[in-house]
């Protein structure tokens, strides 16, 4: 079968090689693979290889298809369903024609939203959820009208989901955008403040007439905004970053008795955490969420053909890092 993988970390290393087809096993799924989106990760992942591979890496966090073979433990699923995931980083990605995948980590793929809105969804979804609902601690069944949350990078991958889920669950939703296309697009996925990142967010977070804030979560580089965070967050309030810190220390928190949480999506699947299952209940929420409006997908880019050229032009846009919102690859 096809597959597309890197033997290095430039992106001219991209190449098509012929891989054996696996076949199901145990809780796993193959599924052949009908879209695509690329996130992030496939680029750390890839400017993280040290030297040349001897066989290429396939990368690819976010996957949908057509579910063509079922392990012997499987219990949700059958061949013929549409799926949805994000992936274990562990193993290949989606960057392949058909991939094994734990039918836990695996959610029916919504009925009435097309491939590329729904594939694009996934890996965002996962990692906002759980940055939400896991680390920060949020109850979207409580009234949360009083709690406000700062989300910096509002409009790339993540934020733009987490933007909606927090005006979902009821928060006072802040969240950063530069340019006025990003302004706009944050503020119709439900933010009710918009500050620039590229200014000083201590005096415009004032100027709005707030002291400090109860939830801040870090979607891009923290470095640039640690001071800031460390102003404006509550005492006893809550920091969460999908981001390294390279410079920033955490015992600048201290005095405030801040929380602080990492959110890496691949967690439950690489340690095969009992939770991983939460992934697949997250997903299926997604699906309903999607079909009924209540979510919006945040694909903002579409290539039409699963092949070396798109792979790579796709990976260009969203390493340049001026996204909005999502990137996806339609069979």
């Amino acid at each position: 079968m096809k597959a597309f993988g890197v033997t290095d970390n430039k992106i001219t290393s991209f190449v098509e090689f012929d891989k054996t087809q696996e076949v199901a096993k145990e809780r796993d799924l193959l599924v052949k693979i009908e879209g695509v989106s690329v996130n992030p990760v496939d680029i750390a992942t890839r400017k993280n290889i040290a030297g040349e591979l001897k066989a290429p890496k396939i990368l690819g966090y976010d996957g949908y298809g057509i579910v063509e073979g079922v392990g012997n433990k499987v219990k949700n699923f059958q061949v013929g369903d549409k799926v949805f995931f994000a992936g274990d980083y562990t193993r290949d990605g989606s960057y392949q024609e058909y991939e094994l995948i734990d039918e836990r980590i695996v959610a029916h793929a919504p009925k009435e939203t097309s491939i590329e809105k729904s594939v694009a969804m996934p890996l965002v979804t996962l990692t906002a959820s759980e940055l939400l609902f896991e680390k920060l601690d949020i109850d979207p069944a409580v009234d949360n009208r009083n709690k406000t949350i700062l989300i910096i990078n509002g409009a790339g991958g993540v934020g733009s989901i987490a933007t909606q889920l927090a005006h979902l669950a009821g928060l006072r939703v802040i969240s950063t955008a530069s340019t006025d296309e990003k302004v706009k697009w944050v503020k119709n996925l439900g933010a009710d403040l918009v500050v620039n990142h590229h200014q000083d967010l201590v005096k415009q977070i004032h100027d709005l007439g707030i002291e400090n804030i109860d939830y801040i979560i870090g979607l891009s580089d923290n470095d640039p905004h640690w001071q800031e965070i460390v102003e404006l967050i509550k005492p006893f309030g809550t920091f969460a970053t999908i981001t390294n810190l390279r410079e920033s220390q955490v015992m600048d928190l201290k005095q405030k008795s801040v929380n602080f949480a990492w959110e890496w999506m691949f967690t439950k699947a690489k340690f095969k955490l009992e939770s991983m299952s939460d992934q697949g209940a997250y997903l299926e929420k997604l699906a309903v969420g999607l079909d009924s409006g209540m979510i919006h997908s945040t694909v903002t880019k579409v290539f039409h053909g699963f092949n070396l050229e798109n792979i790579k032009k796709a990976t260009e846009l969203v390493e340049g890092g001026h996204m909005m919102g999502k990137v996806v690859i339609k069979a």
